[in-house]
């Protein structure tokens, strides 16, 4: 084998999502491996999102005898550009295994393209800074012709300890030249057994765009920096027929940063499933201030969105305008109505902790989720990383831990308004309410048509008795973790310093 991708994003170590068994294969992964194959490498893949360590990269390695090592992480996976200290310590650990076999090793992602040092020291020949798919075939095209081309867009080492960057290399702008992910790679049974044994559907991932040009300022761009690109409408539904021909999943997952910015694009893609007979149920993700331009949320509804998340992120202003989010709290309320409106449910990201926030600010998100209810809530606390200009802002109360160690952390990294244990509180606090509420919503519609009832609500409305129960000391707690002075940063033994 010429080639074996890899990637770091071992499900098994994120406790969390392991508990909620939502899988995805590595997307970006896929993207470069169809790339690599279509320039005539013979290539093979490690998918660690189902495996259950790294040995089972090493037995790879030896079934495969690759000259190449290639460890991709998925660049659409969120989790990736955080940088996950337990994914971080894998990457590093299958590279060592890598080099021991006398393959020539090669790391691209978020991370390494944060921190390129920490992956050529264990052992990497090469980093790629920033998107792979045009770097990796020029770099290894010419790896055998020279020890270390000159290839735009990467990193090295000079000699023991001097990491050299080539220029940078501009992003792909036609993103339908590309290749269709290499799905044929992937164990796709598995996948759809997953999926159907826990939830009752099969899902798949797909993207429309790569990048995102707003500038909220705590949220990392180092893949495609500012950079914003889309494909046609036509191609993205070519590859939905594609997969319902040969896959025939049930949902799809559209993984970009924010789906449809353009104007009139959501239009003319339902348009095109409409005319290809393509109607697969999705969930994206969006921004509230472009849902509300022209059609666009009847259009999402008749494309098929099932639930759209947005990033409502606070209910108070002040917050928002503090993150250079452009929107605000009425766009929050009028896209959640109009979505609820044509039959989409709406999902919000809820941020915790940015610098500035008070207890009045924090209780004016509560509120908007009392009063808009959303079908589900993602909650998380601020998190520092490099090339935000929130990072430029509060790095020098960073201690030497600067990444969770897996998505449940909720670490306080930095000395943010109150301590981690509030913050932890606060995440069982809101999610006590949230429950409670949304059952008392179902029973009530219940009661308006009995039809609706299930063993699942049943089940709802036991968690609801006990959360309505706990919730008073619940509050309780978090009153009195409020009232402790802010705490100085997590510091613990083998922190990053690149």
């Amino acid at each position: 084998m010429d080639i074996l991708f890899g990637q770091s994003y071992f499900l098994r170590f994120d406790p969390k999502l392991y508990e909620a068994m939502q899988p995805y294969p590595p997307l970006g992964t896929l993207y470069a491996a169809a790339v690599m194959r279509e320039r005539g490498y013979k290539v093979a893949l490690f998918d660690a999102m189902l495996s259950e360590g790294t040995g089972e990269w090493d037995a790879a390695l030896t079934q495969h005898q690759p000259r190449y090592a290639v460890i991709y992480e998925d660049n659409f996976n969120y989790l990736s550009k955080m940088s996950l200290l337990r994914m971080r310590e894998a990457a590093l650990e299958m590279i060592g295994m890598a080099k021991a076999r006398g393959c020539v090793v090669i790391a691209c992602g978020s991370d390494a393209s944060d921190h390129p040092g920490a992956y050529l020291h264990a052992g990497a020949d090469a980093v790629i800074l920033g998107e792979g798919d045009a770097t990796l075939p020029e770099l290894i095209d010419q790896l055998g012709r020279a020890e270390m081309p000159d290839v735009p867009g990467i990193a090295y080492l000079d000699g023991a300890d001097t990491v050299v960057r080539t220029l940078p290399r501009p992003v792909i702008a036609d993103l339908d030249s590309l290749p269709f992910p290499a799905w044929d790679l992937v164990d796709r049974d598995k996948y759809a057994r997953i999926w159907r044994e826990h939830h009752g559907y099969y899902s798949m991932n797909l993207v429309t765009t790569r990048g995102c040009p707003f500038h909220c300022n705590w949220c990392a761009k180092p893949i495609w920096g500012q950079r914003y690109h889309v494909r046609s409408p036509e191609n993205v539904v070519a590859e939905m027929r594609w997969l319902q021909e040969n896959f025939a999943p049930d949902h799809i997952w559209f993984m970009d940063d924010i789906m449809g910015i353009q104007d009139r694009w959501i239009e003319q893609f339902a348009d095109q499933l409409d005319a290809a007979n393509v109607h697969i149920p999705f969930k994206s993700l969006n921004r509230v201030d472009l849902l509300l331009r022209g059609r666009t949320i009847p259009a999402l509804a008749r494309a098929g969105a099932k639930i759209v998340w947005v990033g409502a992120e606070s209910g108070s202003q002040k917050i928002l305008d503090a993150m250079d989010k452009g929107t605000t709290v009425e766009q929050i309320y009028e896209a959640t109505r109009q979505l609820h409106a044509h039959g989409v449910k709406v999902a919000f990201f809820l941020q915790f902790g940015y610098p500035g926030e008070t207890r009045e600010d924090i209780e004016l998100t509560l509120k908007m989720v009392r009063d808009l209810l959303p079908d589900d809530i993602g909650i998380s606390v601020s998190y520092p990383l490099p090339g935000t200009k929130f990072y430029e802002d509060v790095k020098h109360e960073l201690g030497v831990r600067a990444n969770w160690i897996d998505s449940a952390d909720l670490a306080m990294l930095y000395q943010g308004p109150y301590r981690t244990e509030f913050y932890r509180q606060l995440h069982t606090v809101v999610h006590k309410e949230y429950r409670a509420r949304k059952t008392s919503a179902a029973l009530r519609d219940v009661l308006r048509d009995p039809r609706q009832l299930s063993p699942g609500l049943l089940r709802q409305t036991a968690a609801m008795i006990y959360h309505t129960l706990t919730l008073p000391a619940a509050r309780a707690e978090l009153d009195r973790l409020a009232l402790l002075p802010p705490a100085s940063p997590p510091v613990i033994v083998g922190g990053l310093v690149d």
